[in-house]
């Protein structure tokens, strides 16, 4: 599960409540329950925290257990990334497990299995950790957004010399945080206008970094790839946090309140596009050294587009049957958000084609 961190993505273990080791929050599959809705369940109940969850799983690993018999069996798990919305004050199992945010670094240390440190380690590539970056410009855009003016720290902030790679990663934060906003909205509960607003906020921050990136092309003599390249990625992330503030704008003229599992399935899947997205940003400062961590990234992004299709599918028959004949209304509304989560996904795979295009040329 990803949460935040003054230096990044951060990772949230609880204690087996027997040995006291570092895991992660895992359980049976009920029967008749999709898997990554049982993951957020189990977060929920054994680390009091809800968020999230991509349907599609980051990767399995295999643990031996102890049964009650005295054997010790081997189990597989699937694990799923969760975004953590909110910690809870008090969850089922609080008092028998303790829980704790750890760096990606200390987070693979502290588990016992292999497999699974190995997973964590891969959220987020040695590269990626290595790779240069303006620390200020980032931590500014990731911050929790407040109720008054956005855009000061644009014009504080803002690289002089006309660096892409600040523009691109300072981007791919907006996005982060707008995604984030977005899957707070479509899990329901209280805040829907500050989620809301929060999205519309970040996406004038997107389009603000767009603007400064297309200026200094016409600018800029000597571009660190081919001009239609660089406008052809920025544009590209620009229409999924534009996706999003369309998502968000239909949510609020017709006051949705409640989200079918299928659309907070998508949101899932959108914060995971977005966090990958973030990743490649930084990698792109070396593309001949970081060409298969790019490809690794580009491949998923398509993947997450492949399975939100067949999430959007499904969301669509599920209105249709339940609203169709009775609410067309409703029905209509629905449609309309599914489309702009679809074209979101679809703005994500546009991204990962931009960037195997720069691998192609560049590694």
């Amino acid at each position: 599960m990803e949460g935040p961190g003054e230096s990044g993505v951060r990772v949230l273990l609880v204690t087996s409540r027997e040995t006291k080791r570092w895991v992660i929050p895992k359980g049976n599959l009920p029967s008749g329950m999709v898997p990554h809705v049982a993951a957020m369940q189990e977060a929920e109940e054994e680390a009091g925290v809800i968020g999230a969850a991509s349907p599609l799983p980051l990767g399995s690993y295999r643990y031996r257990k102890k049964r009650g018999s005295g054997a010790a069996l081997m189990f597989d798990v699937e694990v799923f990334p969760l975004a953590v919305i909110r910690e809870l004050d008090s969850w089922k199992e609080q008092h028998e497990r303790e829980r704790r945010w750890f760096t990606l670094a200390d987070a693979s240390a502290a588990v016992d299995e292999p497999d699974l440190a190995a997973l964590i380690r891969s959220f987020t590539a040695v590269e990626f950790q290595k790779s240069a970056r303006q620390i200020s410009l980032l931590t500014g855009l990731a911050a929790p957004s407040k109720v008054g003016p956005m855009f000061a720290w644009f014009q504080r902030l803002l690289p002089k010399t006309g660096n892409f790679f600040e523009l691109f990663e300072a981007h791919s934060q907006a996005i982060t945080a707008a995604a984030d906003a977005l899957a707070r909205l479509l899990t329901g509960g209280d805040g829907a206008e500050e989620h809301i607003r929060e999205v519309i906020e970040r996406e004038h921050d997107a389009d603000n970094i767009t603007r400064e990136v297309l200026k200094t092309v016409r600018k800029t003599f000597l571009t660190p790839f081919d001009r239609g390249a660089i406008t052809s990625l920025i544009a590209a992330m620009d229409d999924a946090v534009d996706e999003m503030q369309a998502t968000v704008n239909a949510v609020q003229i017709y006051n949705v309140k409640e989200f079918a599992p299928e659309m907070r399935d998508m949101a899932g899947l959108i914060v995971d596009a977005a966090r990958l997205t973030a990743e490649a940003m930084p990698l792109l400062r070396d593309v001949a050294r970081n060409g298969a961590r790019l490809h690794e990234l580009t491949e998923r992004l398509v993947r997450i587009e492949g399975h939100a299709d067949d999430i959007h599918a499904e969301g669509h028959i599920r209105t249709f049957k339940e609203h169709g004949a009775s609410d067309t209304l409703r029905f209509v509304v629905n449609r309309e958000i599914y489309k702009h989560l679809e074209r979101i996904t679809d703005a994500f795979e546009d991204v990962a084609n931009e960037i195997d295009g720069l691998v192609i040329d560049h590694a």
